[in-house]
């Protein structure tokens, strides 16, 4: 049963996540703490305060923009939307360092947690569809030689190298 289930996931492809990290859960259980003192308080009617946690939560789970070997998923609070590459013309950094799909259209679509700092990931999940801008990734890396745009397969694991047999003392140990 798991070995159906490694197969199943290997034909998927690469795929990258990318949402607010859970720490954020943290964040609005301690705005609950926080609230309830002043909405169960003394005074009635205040229990609707409950609602800034809850509108909080439902924005960090929610919240994610998820990219396939197939295209981008952008998933907001209110809706989704599905962008093969083949729509994409590009991408479009902000001052922030935010990226925004940009569509044939020049429509520019705001792709949520998604930074600068992701753009490899991107490259590397799309196959070569979109191009690496930081320059850490070749054109090499992203596709396999003769495939025509499947991703590549992950690089052998190098075979661990030997610590050197004999070392120096450190700067805060007695030499003998």
């Amino acid at each position: 049963m798991a070995e159906k289930e490694q197969d199943q996931r290997a034909d998927e492809g690469r795929k990258a996540v990318f949402r607010i990290p859970s720490t954020a859960y943290l964040a609005i259980g301690l705005l609950i703490v926080c609230v309830t003192p002043v909405a169960l308080g003394e005074i009635n009617g205040f229990q609707w305060l409950y609602i800034f946690p809850l509108a909080l939560l439902v924005f960090v789970a929610r919240t994610r923009t998820v990219a396939t070997k197939d295209g981008l998923q952008v998933r907001t609070v209110f809706g989704k939307r599905d962008l093969p590459w083949s729509a994409l013309k590009g991408l479009a950094i902000t001052d922030k360092a935010r990226v925004r799909a940009v569509l044939g259209d020049e429509t520019q679509i705001t792709l949520p947690t998604v930074r600068t700092r992701h753009l490899p990931v991107l490259a590397l999940v799309s196959g070569g569809k979109i191009k690496d801008p930081s320059g850490v990734l070749k054109d090499e890396e992203l596709r396999s030689p003769g495939t025509g745009g499947e991703p590549a397969e992950p690089a052998a694991e190098h075979e661990p190298r030997e610590a050197p047999a004999e070392t120096g003392p450190s700067d805060g140990e007695p030499r003998a």
